[in-house]
Parts: C-alpha cells; structure tokens; sequence
C-alpha cells in the first residue's frame, strides 16, 4: 500500500490562515478531502495520513470525522493541548478513533527556542505511549539541537517522526550544521523522518530535483530505507510545484533501491510507525 504520509485539508480563511503571504494565493481556497483522492490516483497512492494545520481540538475532531467518512484517509495527525491539567483526557478521547494515530504540536511556531523542553510539555507528550501514538516533531534546524536532548527523555517504545526533513535550508544550498545533527537524531532507533515539505525551502520558482537530491543523500545515509516516508505536504506543496511533480522528486530518486526498500519508503514505514489498520 502507497501512502502519502502528511498532508493537510482546511477551509480557508484569514484569520486561522494568516501565515499564507501574498505569494500564497494558489493555496487560499478550500482542499478538503475530494481534491486530494485525483491527486493519489494519478501517481497510484492508496491513500494518505491528514496532519493538523490549526491547534485547536475542533480541528482534530474535524480531521476524525474526515477521515470516518473517507476510506483514503488512512490516519490522522491531530493537536492535543499536551500542557493541559486535561491532557490525558483529550488523549483518551482522540484515541477512541481508529484513525488517530499520532499528535503534533507546531513547535517551530513558538517563539521560545526551548518550547520543546518544558517539563509540562516533555510529561504531555510522555502520555503518548500509553495510546500507541506516535508524536510528529516540526522543527526548523535551528531546534535540533533541543530535539536531541528532547528524544533522549522517552523510552525507544515512543515513536517519534520528524516533519519534513528538519526543514533545512535548502533554498541557500546549505548542509551543515543540519546534516551532522540529523545524522546524530536518526541514531535513535525510534525515530522516522518524513520527506517531505523540501520544496517549499527551496527557491519555489527555481528549484530542481538536483538541489534536493544531497539533502535526501544525507537522510538515507542518515535513517536509512526502514525508517523513511514519503510525504507531499500537499497542499502547502502547490505553491512550488504540482502534487505529482513534488512526489516524483523522491519517487525517482529511490529507484534505483530494491523493490522491498521503495515499498517501504512509499508506504510500508508509515503504516509501521503511525500503526495505520490498513486491508
């Protein structure tokens, strides 16, 4: 089974949206689930893994009620106010779903650097375990140096997946300190990575799969093909590319692995780690 493992749906609006600039104007409407199921057909995916976009629990609940009611819509990655004296209870509710199978919070956002080594927030998301949910980490490479400090506090049954490679910063062609930390993250067993959301750091108008390419080097040499996804970060993806353009960046470069690696890469880690009941 294909998957695409991180995508977002939302009715559009300014103020929930207000991070989209100007330059953003293909991506202010509404995408819901009717508009991606073309999308996976057209590159053969079975289906895929609907992310939060808004912290709020109205919309992980919208994200549930999505997916109960659209097969291709495998799992959800949904905001739960881990801080809260209430968190374990919002758990027990999200878990109730079939389809929830993981919780991220958009740490990349907040404007503490240290937001992820908050002792409320480290014991927030300590609760995962107890659901078999997994925690997606969105970062930008500035905060990996937390991350690594942030893994180590959890035993290796908690399952953690890193959001769109760390977002390095591929638009300037640079590697390091990125690559050697992420290189040190992936030595946690329980740790994936996404491959996702790389065009959107690149130049949207310029970039070329050849730009990319040394960033995937270093994940695959880094993770290797058992603990990698793929992910379009559809439709965030669209303001630098088309769904299928932006797929085949990884589609193509995993070619040359073994047939059981690319199922793996395409499908088969993220029904692993999110622990998605797929037929």
């Amino acid at each position: 089974m294909k998957i695409d493992s991180h995508q977002h749906f939302w009715y559009f609006n300014t103020e929930d949206y207000g991070w989209m600039g100007d330059n953003m104007s293909v991506i202010k409407r509404d995408f819901l689930p009717a508009d991606l199921l073309p999308e996976l057909e057209s590159i053969g995916f079975d289906g895929s893994v609907a992310v939060q976009a808004r912290q709020s629990l109205e919309e992980t609940n919208w994200l549930l009620e999505l997916a109960s009611k659209n097969p291709h819509i495998k799992g959800v990655v949904g905001w739960i106010d881990l801080q809260s004296a209430d968190a374990e209870a919002q758990l027990r509710e999200f878990a109730k779903h079939t389809k929830a199978v993981g919780v991220r919070h958009v740490i990349h956002d907040e404007p503490e650097l240290d937001f992820m080594l908050r002792p409320a927030f480290i014991q927030g998301v300590k609760l995962l375990e107890n659901y078999n949910l997994a925690y997606d980490i969105l970062i930008f490479e500035k905060h990996l140096s937390n991350t690594l400090k942030f893994v180590s506090q959890f035993s290796e049954k908690q399952v953690f997946v890193v959001d769109h490679i760390a977002k390095p910063l591929i638009k300037d062609n640079i590697l390091e300190p990125w690559a050697e930390l992420i290189t040190e993250l992936a030595q946690h067993p329980n740790v994936y990575c996404k491959v996702s959301g790389m065009v959107t750091e690149a130049d949207w108008n310029n970039w070329n799969p050849d730009q990319i390419h040394q960033y995937l080097d270093v994940v695959f040499a880094a993770f290797g093909a058992d603990r990698i996804m793929i992910g379009s970060d559809w439709p965030v993806c669209l303001v630098a590319g088309k769904y299928s353009e932006v797929m085949n960046v990884v589609i193509d470069y995993i070619s040359g692995l073994s047939a059981e690696d690319q199922a793996k890469v395409l499908g088969g880690n993220a029904v692993k780690a999110y622990k998605l009941k797929v037929s």
